[in-house]
């Protein structure tokens, strides 16, 4: 007899890999608050900036000295690896499967990306049917998105850095050469500067790019590429509302994050703000992000999921 009722697949699991080290940013309740409600993704922090208030339960603080990640980074690796600053981590992102393997045992995705950002439904725009598809999502079109990367947990996706032209010499070299977002993006994408056309022909030789998705997420406004609309007329403020995303500009649209990377050096004067305010912010239903900072949004219109249950992509 025919199963009328099949139970549906269980989504493909993810894990973000983390490392931060140094201070937590003032808005990390907000950003956390983001994460709990993505409650089927994980998140794996490496850090020396303490355990934050109400963590939530799908995110993980495992406690460490940045010497002794670094000293990691080189065993896993095979390499001198002992930048003084932090920020060389980007560099090294491609490489965090490897590195973190042991912590990615029944995950069928790991990510990277970066905490100067706000999660809406991430499950919306990474379906089930686009994890099955491809191994690796970018959501930029023509480059690796820093911000937010997925890739299959796979060896082969796994060592896919290891196809970057002397990573071990470029990944040692203490000074930041966005390798993450550059040479990385170059072995998924030939010639990505060539016209739309001869850029698609010249991806069709290339073995990488056809199990990968390069779309471009509108996450990040004010970093010099056009809106969803074509024009550089971006949002002025964006909206979370229990978990979903939208913006001033774009009506019911919801989108996967907004990476704020354009506002926050303007921030400096909220960054004196006390603990208890963003803590009461972040246990808020809804708020606001603008130039200003972060704000309780008054009277919000509640914005229904699209009748397909997914985001625009």
């Amino acid at each position: 007899m025919t199963n009328k009722n099949p139970v549906s697949p269980q989504p493909p699991r993810i894990c973000f890999l983390m490392p931060y080290f140094g201070q937590w940013p003032f808005w990390m309740p907000l950003f956390l608050e983001s994460c709990r409600h993505n409650a089927d993704i994980d998140w794996l922090f490496f850090s020396d900036c303490g355990i934050p208030e109400n963590l939530p339960e799908n995110v993980r603080i495992q406690s460490m000295r940045y010497g002794d990640y670094c000293a990691l980074v080189a065993q896993r690796l095979n390499i001198d690896f002992h930048p003084e600053n932090p920020y060389k981590l980007c560099d090294i992102r491609p490489a965090f499967g490897v590195i973190h393997e042991d912590s990615l045992k029944g995950y069928d995705f790991w990510a990277f990306g970066d905490i100067d950002l706000i999660y809406g439904q991430l499950r919306e725009y990474f379906t089930t049917e686009r994890l099955a598809r491809y191994d690796l999502i970018s959501n930029h079109a023509r480059r690796i998105s820093g911000h937010l990367t997925l890739i299959r947990n796979t060896p082969r996706m796994r060592e896919a850095f290891k196809r970057i032209p002397n990573w071990q010499t470029r990944f040692s070299n203490p000074q930041h050469q966005a390798l993450d977002e550059g040479a990385f993006t170059r072995i998924f994408l030939w010639r990505k500067n060539f016209p739309k056309p001869l850029f698609n022909f010249v991806g069709l030789f290339n073995p990488w790019r056809r199990r990968s998705d390069f779309r471009e997420a509108y996450s990040t406004p004010n970093a010099g590429k056009v809106w969803t609309d074509g024009s550089k007329d971006f949002p002025h403020r964006w909206f979370w509302r229990e978990g979903r995303l939208t913006n001033d500009k774009d009506g019911t649209r919801e989108f996967p994050y907004f990476h704020f990377l354009g506002w926050k050096k303007n921030w400096q004067l909220q960054e004196q703000t006390d603990t208890e305010a963003i803590n009461r912010l972040a246990s808020e239903p809804y708020w606001q992000i603008s130039a200003e900072g972060f704000a309780m949004e008054r009277a919000p219109q509640i914005v229904p999921p699209s009748p397909e249950g997914e985001m625009t992509l």
